[in-house]
């Protein structure tokens, strides 16, 4: 028994754990060997989290059914503090740096080097610049962590990890907000910590890095376990992974739809050239692209090639752009779109990527989000129709697959797939000739994905336009009709989606 014990670091035996109304783990059981990079995966409000604050504290012992056995000891966390002794350390998505102060304050905040009862500076920045090295970051200690990019902090709170001589690490969604070569970089430093002794734990929605780093891959749904994969054991593939979380087989992550037939021009921005008085440079140069009624034109290229800034040019949304030249036609007519409300009486609705930010108002419930961008459709005389308004919203939850309780349910309580919906439903109310959606799908799981999928085809076959901005290829092949590829603010290349590649449009998204 000894013997075995020995192979795991942590077992959690028949966790349960019920908030009002909800049971988000219902006899979790989840193992993890020493030394090894697990993978926990599964939808949105699936539990990952939900596990991990269990694990780390944040829900402390007598809150939860089932227990905690690490390193071979059945053990009981009051509190964060309790975790981080014996070696656990949690990294979320938000991260918890303290942007005014240097990267060597935040590394050792809460557990300063003391020389009887004064802190020993000089000694911090000493051993910050040694944990530095460790998680390969060639930035001086005294950086305040405002001045670091996102993939930069994440390594800054590894690094305050290590020098509370983590054993367990902890990370919930640790590339979510990161470029392709910050994520690289960071999962070769969670293979260097394995080789250290470091067992890693990593919460992703992203199954390409899972399927490059995983040993071990486990699936949870609907708040039980699964399975778990061994990769030692069996190639896992990123198939194999979606049937478990899903609990049925995608064939296809995109949903098929009748070919395209291309109808008339609906919108045409040419020559279109934007200055950025705040940055004080041009964002984008001289761009020129179609849209016909009933098409997806997908909008694909590399962090910084000006997709956003395009979006919101053309939907009048930002006061510090000025369009230096350029005309944009809706059904043939030109526009001047000064405001996000002309935009919107031309025809033209913009679904942002930040859905917390800019989307949607999370204290308030569905209803209120559905509606708030149309309410005249529902006043008269300066009165909104509320019985109206509960049908149009209650309709809006049905036809898109809201899943809540009631309308009345906050945004804020909502998964970031349902959230997605609402803030898709809030637009379709609004019933625009062209849908720009921005990242539609970023931080959502494959089944809420394929739902938004669906919902897309289902507009465009009733003479909607979506343009389509995403930084995942495959989403780009899979949806479009047509493609454009920007970079650097420009149009580098436009080919139609059947005749495209990963390859092709990666070639051109980093042609400058």
């Amino acid at each position: 028994m000894g013997e075995r014990m020995s192979d795991y670091i942590l077992e959690m035996r028949n966790i349960v754990k019920e908030f009002p109304g909800v049971k988000a783990l219902s006899n979790v059981n989840f193992k993890v060997k020493r030394g090894e990079i697990h993978c926990l995966v599964g939808e949105n409000g699936a539990g990952k989290s939900t596990l991990m604050k269990v694990l780390s504290g944040v829900y402390p012992y007598g809150t939860y059914g089932g227990d905690i056995v690490y390193n071979g000891n059945t053990t009981q966390f009051k509190s964060i503090s309790d975790s981080e002794n014996v070696g656990i350390a949690i990294i979320y998505q938000e991260l918890a740096l303290i942007p005014e102060l240097s990267v060597y304050e935040n590394i050792f905040f809460g557990h300063e080097i003391m020389e009887g009862k004064v802190i020993n500076w000089n000694q911090t920045i000493v051993e910050a610049g040694n944990m530095l090295k460790k998680v390969r970051l060639n930035i001086n200690p005294s950086t305040k962590i405002k001045d670091l990019g996102v993939g930069n902090r994440q390594l800054v709170e590894i690094a305050k990890a290590l020098s509370k001589n983590v054993k367990l690490l902890i990370l919930d969604e640790p590339t979510a907000a990161l470029n392709e070569d910050d994520s690289a970089n960071l999962l070769n430093l969670l293979r260097e910590l394995k080789e250290q002794g470091v067992t890693s734990i990593m919460i992703s929605h992203k199954l390409k890095e899972i399927v490059s780093i995983a040993d071990t891959v486990t699936v949870l749904r609907d708040g039980s376990t699964i399975c778990s994969m061994d990769a030692k054991e069996q190639v896992i593939t990123e198939q194999d992974i979606i049937k478990y979380m899903v609990g049925r087989e995608i064939e296809n992550i995109y949903p098929k739809r009748e070919k395209y037939q291309a109808g008339e021009v609906c919108l045409e921005v040419k020559n279109w050239s934007v200055f950025d008085q705040e940055a004080g440079r041009e964002i984008l140069h001289e761009v020129n692209i179609k849209v016909r009624r009933g098409e997806i034109v997908g909008i694909a290229g590399l962090m910084g090639a000006g997709r956003t800034e395009l979006a919101l040019s053309i939907f009048g949304n930002t006061p510090g752009y000025r369009i230096t030249s350029g005309q944009l036609y809706v059904d043939g007519k030109e526009k001047q779109l000064k405001h996000p409300k002309a935009a919107m009486d031309a025809g033209i609705a913009y679904v942002t990527e930040d859905r917390k930010g800019n989307g949607l108002v999370l204290i308030q419930d569905i209803k209120y989000n559905t509606t708030i961008a149309n309410l005249d459709k529902l006043t008269e005389r300066f009165v909104i129709n509320e019985n109206e308004e509960i049908n149009v919203a209650n309709d809006l939850k049905k036809s898109i697959g809201i899943k809540a309780p009631s309308i009345k349910q906050l945004v804020g309580n909502l998964s970031g797939g349902n959230q997605q919906k609402v803030s898709l439903a809030k637009w379709l109310f609004v019933g625009p000739k062209v849908l720009i959606l921005d990242e539609p799908t970023r931080g959502i799981d494959v089944g809420a994905k394929f739902e938004i999928y669906s919902l897309m085809n289902r507009l465009v076959k009733e003479g909607m336009s979506i343009i389509m901005i995403s930084s995942e290829l495959l989403e780009v092949l899979g949806m479009s009709d047509r493609i454009y590829v920007m970079s650097a603010g420009t149009i580098t290349g436009e080919v139609m989606a059947e005749e495209a590649t990963e390859q092709s449009i990666m070639a051109m998204a980093t042609r400058v």
